[in-house]
């Protein structure tokens, strides 16, 4: 479904090469969940403007759901949803259930497939009580699920996450992992997750990725992930062992 073979990404800093991916090459299959992680400036958000076709790869290749995403970017956007957590998709202005009306227009999804799919978003993402509510007035939670919901209107194969619970209160975010589990597990939407809270790599991926300086350092189970630490109890503690080469902080005692 995602296949990367030696793709790299440069850009041109004051005269300096920056090499933000380098020689990356992996493969997600149909079905999958997967975490991919990073400190800030590993190549997270390049390898995923590439994957969405935004960015071109200066080396190798990369091809999602059988389609080069630079050059098909039209005929991807009907196989892939992508969510920002730090951006929305909707329109600021706009009642949410407008924005998913020109969100259809825009992928010339049927009405009624898209009435049937929309009241079946609306019922498990629970967004009918503000469905009229301009999008600025709506609280960081509720924009989230409108933005899952706008990701997947035209039911795309692939649904690639940045962040998508940054900033959410407890309820909210549970709400949204166990959407997103569903989402896995009934209708088998392989999921590409980045994000910096490693809650939700426990609670949802089957397997992660670790990307350092534009190389991946790590593909495997998250069992495999603790393995590579032994005495550490946390996946935190495991991934700062892993990122800085040494001991991770002391954990504030418990009280």
């Amino acid at each position: 479904m995602i296949e990367l073979d030696r793709a790299g990404r440069s850009f041109k800093v004051r005269r300096e090469v920056v090499h933000a991916v380098r020689d990356l090459s992996f493969g997600i299959a149909a079905g999958e969940f997967v975490g991919y992680l990073g400190p800030n400036g590993a190549g997270k958000s390049t390898t995923i403007k590439m994957l969405c076709g935004i960015l071109t790869p200066t080396s190798g290749t990369v091809r999602v759901a059988g389609l080069d995403p630079s050059r098909r970017r039209t005929a991807l956007a009907r196989r892939v949803g992508v969510v920002f957590g730090q951006r929305t998709t909707l329109w600021w202005d706009l009642p949410l259930r407008d924005s998913f009306e020109l969100i259809r227009l825009l992928y010339k999804v049927d009405r009624k497939i898209y009435q049937e799919r929309l009241a079946e978003l609306t019922e498990t993402l629970d967004l009918g009580a503000f469905a009229r509510t301009p999008v600025r007035q709506l609280s960081l939670g509720q924009r989230m699920r409108g933005d899952l919901a706008a990701a997947l209107l035209h039911a795309p194969d692939v649904l690639v996450l940045d962040e998508p619970t940054i900033g959410l209160d407890v309820v909210s975010k549970a709400g949204i992992r166990d959407f997103l589990r569903r989402l896995n597990a009934e209708q088998g939407t392989t999921v590409l997750l980045t994000t910096h809270d490693l809650g939700d790599i426990e609670r949802l991926c089957r397997r992660v990725m670790l990307i350092d300086h534009g190389r991946l350092a790590f593909d495997g189970t998250l069992e495999e992930l603790m393995a590579t630490a032994p005495g550490e109890e946390t996946i935190e503690d495991v991934v700062t062992r892993l990122y800085t080469g040494g001991a991770p902080p002391e954990r504030a005692p418990q009280r």
